[in-house]
């Protein structure tokens, strides 16, 4: 579903209708409007109306934060000196904004979570903190929590969730995200990249629920994030880490085609080390 709904420039030098025709084209297959105005009663907006405005100059761009209006800046060298603090996302190249990009620049201002992957089966999309209470039920089994962490009380993981959103899938652009079984729409577990402290490269990780485990959901999930995380991230290494007893797991990297790692930390010697090339 498609949230972004128009795209207003405030025009200047260097937006310029003629320098957006194109992007016109692209936008009229997905039903997004392309505008160009400098009328300061548009920054009154609701944001329900979907519109992401697109600038090039630092006051339009506070004036248009302290409305609470979704903002993407366009940089060139003329603006280099100018403050654009507040806004999330910028380019220099006006190419490459995709109406995927520009859907996405606008969810993360409105804290509408990004739908990652699509495989036959599945959904990753990522968490939001009204994802917690499926999470919880899921971790309540004891065969869930055998190999992994168990979550903080309801109120604790809520807030470590909107924290984590923040902080992981804003700064980096990945994390764990949530899996969603398409058929049922149901929530059954959890997967994705994340950066764990003290490693450079980012980690793999998974749950699923009991319910769900032994139908191939965990093997889909993991071969589509390891594709994106070659294809859309331009990630080259990938590690992981894993109990010695957890036999399942162990089997299932291998025939993702990690290995075992001779690298060790005095910090994780609980875990074997796996690793792959994304080559």
């Amino acid at each position: 579903m498609g949230y972004l709904k128009s795209i207003i420039v405030i025009p200047s030098a260097y937006l310029k209708p003629d320098k957006l025709g194109f992007l016109s084209h692209f936008l009229t297959k997905e039903n997004i409007s392309l505008s160009i105005s400098d009328n300061t009663s548009l920054f009154q907006a609701p944001a329900s109306c979907g519109a992401l405005f697109l600038t090039d100059k630092g006051r339009t761009c506070r004036q248009l934060l302290e409305a609470g209006q979704a903002v993407l800046i366009f940089l060139h060298p003329e603006n280099s000196s100018e403050s654009f603090s507040g806004a999330k996302y910028a380019c220099e190249n006006l190419t490459d904004l995709t109406p995927d990009y520009l859907e996405r620049v606008y969810r993360r201002y409105r804290g509408i979570p990004w739908d990652i992957l699509t495989t036959p089966r599945l959904l990753l999309r990522e968490t939001t903190p009204e994802d917690v209470d499926a999470f919880l039920s899921i971790y309540s089994d004891p065969a869930i929590t055998r190999y992994t962490e168990a979550l903080y009380p309801r109120e604790e993981e809520i807030a470590y969730t909107r924290d984590y959103i923040r902080n992981m899938y804003e700064f980096y652009g990945f994390g764990i995200w949530t899996v969603i079984e398409r058929s049922t729409g149901v929530i059954i577990g959890r997967a994705g990249l994340t950066m764990r402290e003290g490693y450079e490269d980012p980690e793999l990780g998974y749950v699923i629920g009991t319910p769900w485990q032994n139908l191939g959901y965990a093997t889909e999930a993991l071969r589509a994030i390891l594709t994106y995380a070659k294809e859309e991230l331009c990630l080259d290494t990938i590690r992981a880490l894993v109990k010695p007893d957890n036999k399942k797991s162990r089997h299932l990297l291998e025939k993702l085609g990690f290995s075992e790692s001779l690298w060790n930390d005095s910090q994780n010697q609980e875990y074997i080390h796996y690793c792959r090339r994304n080559l």
